[in-house]
């Protein structure tokens, strides 16, 4: 008796994304859409020192993290982002209590460091004095909104998958692909170094802790990191990413032109947008012409770089609703409807509670949605076990069957 598929030929085809019992299969998320929705999370908590909402942003990228990262080694790098946002947040503390400045006599003092006298040309700043609560509190507000700026571009790192970005990456910095492997990586790669240094010195029963052990982890891990980035830019050197393309020396200076130009419009652009006493020409249309500028020099640059893609990542609904969530709550925060713009950053004179305003609170959670929009990640699979051997209906004898059951989850590479 002859062997019969289980899938009848003529039944159409699962939709993409979607497996049996019409629950979603496994997939990646194409990187973009994660990166688009980290720096668009960032924007938002870059125009509060709420601390309430900035501590809101952190769940946020906790749960999306915890929920959709990857078993990729790097995905589990998102703890080392945490200690270095508590890092930021503390120098920024010592930092203000050390350097005592804008004491009024309404503050609350803590305590009072040691005075150093200054020279007259240091005016205006003291190193000692009193401490007020006041000061601390808006240096640990500032320094929260620096954590949460700095544990999105980690949460970023950690569901994209830094070689599946290099994909993306449009034709004109092609020429930069080395350089640009090379800074993609070595955040990973550094995650990726200190998990194996921890695992060889509990192997090894390494008896140093603290401050002592310092010398033994972070020369092996520089090291391993920045050895490990070189190995992929060399690969990705010889697979083309650094030959020059057949452009001419002319519109390689109007390449470079237009990128400068524009780089210089986006910069006096995000800053006209986040000074509200800066010119209005400085703000939106800057940004906007920095925009233009930056796009056609990527569109001429791409022009003469001409490279095929195996198995492309597709921008399919999942990819548009991940990104739209982390926009929508960006776009809310920056347009101040339905609540009043001084709610995102409470004065600390008088000393009061910080209020929690319902439509930041929903952007933020708007945010929080891309966990629940994106799609399970894909997992290596798992060998199949061969077959039992089963009777040749032609030969009468037994013989080992050569198919295997194919999975179609996305392996991460």
């Amino acid at each position: 008796m002859a062997l019969t598929d289980k899938h009848d030929a003529g039944s159409p085809p699962p939709a993409p994304g979607w497996g049996t019992g019409g629950r979603r299969s496994p997939r990646n998320l194409h990187p973009l859409a994660w990166w688009t929705w980290a720096l668009a999370l960032a924007t938002a908590a870059s125009r509060t020192t709420n601390p309430l909402l900035l501590l809101l942003v952190l769940a946020v990228l906790g749960y999306v993290v915890t929920a959709r990262r990857t078993e990729a080694p790097w995905a589990r790098g998102f703890t080392y982002y945490l200690w270095v946002a508590l890092t930021v947040v503390a120098i920024r503390v010592v930092f203000r209590c050390i350097f005592a400045t804008g004491i009024t006599p309404h503050d609350h003092l803590l305590f009072s460091l040691p005075h150093i006298p200054t020279p007259a040309w240091y005016a205006g700043i003291q190193i000692g004095g009193p401490v007020s609560l006041e000061a601390t509190l808006s240096a640990a507000f500032d320094g929260l909104r620096l954590a949460c700026l700095i544990c999105c571009i980690g949460a970023a790192n950690t569901l994209a998958n830094p070689k599946r970005a290099l994909r993306v990456l449009p034709g004109a910095l092609y020429e930069l692909g080395v350089a640009v492997t090379v800074s993609l990586s070595v955040a990973p790669q550094l995650v990726q170094s200190v998990q194996r240094v921890a695992r060889a010195r509990r192997l090894r029963a390494g008896q140093r802790k603290g401050v002592r052990a310092l010398r033994g982890i972070v020369v092996p891990v520089l090291e391993d990191a920045l050895e490990r980035s070189l190995h992929l830019a060399a690969a990705m050197d010889s697979r083309g990413y650094g030959r020059s393309g057949t452009a001419s020396r002319r519109s390689r200076r109007l390449t470079g032109a237009l990128m400068l130009l524009g780089m210089c419009g986006l910069c006096a652009g995000v800053y006209g947008l986040l000074d509200g006493t800066a010119p209005a020409a400085l703000g939106l249309p800057a940004f906007l012409a920095g925009a233009v500028l930056c796009v056609a020099g990527l569109l001429l640059g791409g022009r003469r770089v001409r490279r095929t893609t195996y198995r492309p990542d597709r921008w399919r609904a999942a990819e548009w609703g991940v990104a739209g969530c982390g926009v929508a709550a960006a776009v809310l925060l920056f347009a101040t409807v339905g609540y009043d713009a001084t709610e995102l950053n409470p004065s600390l004179y008088p000393l009061t509670w910080p209020t929690l305003p319902l439509v930041p609170v929903l952007a933020l959670l708007l945010a929080g949605a891309a966990g629940i929009v994106a799609p399970p990640p894909g997992r290596t699979p798992e060998p199949v076990a061969p077959p039992a051997q089963r009777p040749d209906a032609r030969t009468g004898g037994s013989s080992h069957s050569n198919r295997t059951d194919r999975t179609t989850s996305e392996v991460s590479t």
